[in-house]
C-alpha cells in the first residue's frame, strides 16, 4: 500500500504544480484573482489546472479501489501512467489545445482501468466470501 501512498502525494504534488503555473500566468499576463478569464495562454494553463482537478475525484478512488482489491504495485503503476499523461496532457494543451487529446486519453485509460478494476475485485471479493 505504500506504493499509493507515494502515488498519490505524486498526483497531489502535480497538481500543485499546475495550480503554480496558473499563478505564472496570472503574473506574465496580469490577471488579477479572482478573475477566471484572460489571454488564451492563461485560459489553457487554467483548464490544464482544473481538468486535472476534475480527473482526481475519479482517479484517487479508483486508486486506492484497484490497489486494495487488486493489486497495489499494477494499481501504482497505472497511476503512475496517469501522472504522466496529465504532463503530456499539460504539454500538449499548452502548445495547442488540438494536441491535448493524447495525453488526456492515455490518462483517461488509467482511470478507467483503475476504477472498472477495483469495481471488479470488489464484487468478486463479496461473491467469493458473502456480505461481511
Amino acid at each position: 500500500m505504500e506504493l499509493l501512498a507515494i502515488v498519490t502525494v505524486l498526483a497531489l504534488l502535480q497538481v500543485f504544480w499546475f495550480s503554480f503555473q496558473v499563478g505564472k500566468q496570472r503574473q506574465k499576463h496580469d490577471v488579477p484573482a479572482p478573475a477566471m478569464s484572460g489571454p488564451d495562454e492563461f485560459m489553457r494553463a487554467y483548464r490544464v489546472h482544473m481538468n486535472t482537478v476534475e480527473q482526481l475525484i475519479i482517479f484517487l478512488p479508483g486508486l486506492w479501489l484497484f490497489g486494495y482489491y487488486i493489486n497495489p504495485t499494477i494499481g501504482a503503476a497505472l497511476g503512475l501512467l496517469f501522472i504522466v499523461a496529465r504532463f503530456v496532457y499539460q504539454g500538449g494543451y499548452m502548445s495547442d489545445p488540438k494536441k491535448r487529446g493524447p495525453g488526456f486519453i492515455a490518462g483517461w485509460f488509467a482511470t478507467v482501468a483503475l476504477v472498472l478494476g477495483g469495481l471488479v475485485g470488489a464484487i468478486m471479493r463479496l461473491l467469493a466470501g458473502g456480505l461481511s
